[in-house]
């Protein structure tokens, strides 16, 4: 062995020497892999929340997109294209048929427009059940 690899070797032995101290001693092969350690975490626990683990207060104020879907159709570019102001696009609902509720995307509800106070808004007619919300998402 030359000078130069016993530089680079006690160098070498020196930096893991270094990152040993740094992990809390030695470590073994489980805790140290490819010189990553793992990350301290702490446990978590649910005093973080004000509701009980489990219950549905812990959601209750996270915001979700609710759309009303009066029809939809598919159209070529070409066609798309061609829309200018007073065109008139064919949906594949009939008038009067009820309109979808989305929330985030999923069914949850049918409805009605109404307008209230020269505002537009939506009467559920009826409402989708859990038990088929979740089917559809499998």
């Amino acid at each position: 062995m030359s000078d130069n690899d016993n530089v680079a070797e006690d160098d070498w032995a020196a930096a893991m020497a270094e990152q040993a101290a740094a992990t809390g001693g030695g470590g073994d092969a489980d805790d140290i892999i490819d010189g990553v350690a793992p990350a301290a975490m702490q446990n978590l626990t649910a005093d973080g929340g004000t509701g009980e683990p489990g219950s549905l207060e812990n959601i209750l104020d996270i915001p979700v997109t609710l759309a009303v879907e009066i029809g939809s159709t598919k159209v070529s570019i070409r066609n798309l294209l061609q829309f200018n102001q007073g065109s008139v696009v064919e949906l594949d609902r009939l008038a009067g048929e009820p309109l979808d509720v989305l929330v985030n995307g999923t069914l949850i509800a049918h409805g009605e427009v109404v307008v209230v106070n020269e505002k537009f808004g939506i009467r559920l007619t009826d409402v989708v059940s859990a038990h088929e919300r979740v089917r559809k998402l499998a």
